[in-house]
């Protein structure tokens, strides 16, 4: 087959994958958590479209953690498995949200939830495969 030889750097894409991401998140989340209780709030308040409008100051802050120490942690693949699994759970409220504030018909809708969904199914997927051996977790 085409480009197997290539198959023996798994690994290393992991690694370059988990750096490049995990950088990415720790950009987005570490001024969220900066920011304070009142982008919390409104990042909270985005927990209603899955039915959970309680304590949006908590689910906010929740959320930004998610992102900055999921994405540390995504980094040097510890705790690798739950921190893919809770900015899954970050990427999922984000999609519902924006299915349901973006105005327009399905096509406007997936325009504007994309790059969450595209994210979330990259958590999902790096959940089943795992960190690859270059991690703190070495698997």
């Amino acid at each position: 087959m085409v480009l197997r030889f290539l198959s023996k750097y798994r690994d290393t894409g992991l690694l370059l994958l988990r750096i490049l991401i995990g950088l990415s998140f720790l950009a987005h989340g570490l001024p969220k958590i900066t920011a304070g209780p009142l982008l919390w709030v409104k990042l909270g308040k985005s927990m209603q479209f899955v039915g959970m409008g309680a304590y949006p100051i908590f689910w906010g802050f929740m959320a930004a953690l998610s992102e900055s120490l999921g994405g540390f942690l995504l980094l040097i693949g510890f705790c690798f498995r739950p921190a893919c699994l809770f900015l899954f759970i970050t990427m999922a409220v984000a999609t519902t949200m924006h299915f349901n504030t973006t105005p327009g018909d399905l096509y406007e809708k997936w325009d504007v939830a994309s790059h969450a969904i595209e994210l979330g199914s990259l958590f999902l997927s790096l959940l089943l495969i795992g960190p690859g051996k270059f991690s703190v977790d070495r698997e």
